[in-house]
């Protein structure tokens, strides 16, 4: 059996949409639930594998939440929707939001998501270095700057500010 992060009953329990549209997909095409999740848990994987990882439980809350909101749509496609309709909207929202926190997740540069990091390679993810105190000079470098900024406001006749 190849990844989820959730399993079908996990999925029933996180999705926000009604239960009789999962079990109707499921009745449809058995397996068809289980393929769809692993599927878009590989395509998350495939986003977040350089930098998180390897996949092992107790996965991800955030994970799981995206993996929910991926599926949902795809039931919901499955299913079948009035466009017009409101909570088809909402699923298709949560959906796209899901795909571009991943984006997120993914992006060394500005990504605000902290997932674990990877166990195999110290390289990569976000981590809590310190310290956070910057000197481009020594410690005694500062009283010298400290004297010639006090020595040019002696000789302007003002201070720092005046």
């Amino acid at each position: 059996m190849a990844l989820s992060f959730l399993t079908p009953a996990e999925f029933k329990l996180r999705a926000t949409l009604p239960r009789e549209f999962i079990v109707a997909c499921e009745q449809v095409e058995p397996g068809w639930l289980q393929k769809q999740l692993e599927m878009k848990t590989a395509w998350i994987v495939a986003r977040l594998e350089k930098r998180y990882g390897p996949w092992s439980p107790p996965y991800p809350e955030i994970a799981q939440g995206w993996l929910t909101s991926l599926v949902t749509m795809s039931v919901m496609l499955r299913r079948g929707f009035d466009p017009e309709d409101k909570q088809a909207a909402d699923f298709k929202e949560e959906a796209a939001a899901a795909k571009s926190e991943i984006a997120e997740a993914a992006n060394a540069e500005t990504g605000l998501f902290e997932l674990p990091l990877r166990a195999d390679t110290t390289e990569g993810g976000v981590s809590r270095g310190g310290p956070f105190g910057y000197s481009e000079q020594s410690p005694y470098v500062a009283f010298d700057q400290q004297a010639a900024v006090g020595r040019n406001e002696d000789f302007n006749g003002g201070g720092t500010y005046g």
